[in-house]
């Protein structure tokens, strides 16, 4: 019998252990074993815990996307102007969490799930909403809303490229340098409409 209290560990030991397997394989191909293994836990008590390993799979987006919309709101509660929450969003997006390469790998393994997982494909459509929906709501303070949709668009699309060149391994761009590129961006796109 489970000690009273562990099940809250052990799922996030779980989850903690899907995202550095993933990472690791670089795909889902991973067996509910191999994390059990990892968070050093029995196969059955992990699906005792989750049911499956697809269950699994989509408490680790869920975990991604708490950490992500956790760290949005710290940074936000922090910016004072509508600039600034645009800088505190491009910086929550490269965060040293979000920009490990365990993590990245994790990400794109889960945007290759989603050609056939709709329960994962609705994941990630919430998070590119969510991305689109704060970097509009800086900028339309900014500029006129259509020069807004384009340039949230814009940022939001350095942001995911940005991670996937990060995963390519043989062209690997730091945080502070993703950082400076896509604020350059905005800069840029912001100062074409006298902003």
């Amino acid at each position: 019998m489970p000690k009273v209290g562990m099940e809250p560990v052990r799922r996030k030991a779980l989850v903690d252990a899907a995202l550095r397997v993933i990472g690791d394989h670089g795909s889902l191909t991973v067996t509910m074993s191999d994390i059990a293994r990892r968070a050093g836990v029995s196969p059955a008590l992990a699906h005792h815990y989750f049911g499956s390993k697809e269950q699994l799979l989509i408490e680790t987006v869920r975990f991604l996307l708490r950490q992500l919309r956790d760290d949005a709101v710290a940074a936000l509660g922090q910016a004072a102007t509508p600039r600034e929450r645009v800088s505190a969003i491009i910086r929550v997006s490269f965060n040293a969490d979000q920009f490990a390469p365990q993590t990245i790998a994790a990400w794109l393994a889960f945007y290759a799930d989603a050609q056939r997982s709709e329960e994962t494909r609705r994941f990630l459509v919430i998070y590119a909403r969510r991305l689109r929906s704060n970097l509009l709501a800086a900028l339309k303070a900014l500029c006129p809303d259509d020069a807004a949709e384009r340039i949230a668009e814009g940022a939001a699309a350095m942001i995911d490229g940005l991670y996937i060149r990060q995963s390519l391994k043989s062209a690997p761009i730091d945080i502070k340098a993703s950082i400076a590129l896509t604020e350059d961006y905005v800069t840029t796109q912001l100062a074409r409409i006298g902003k």
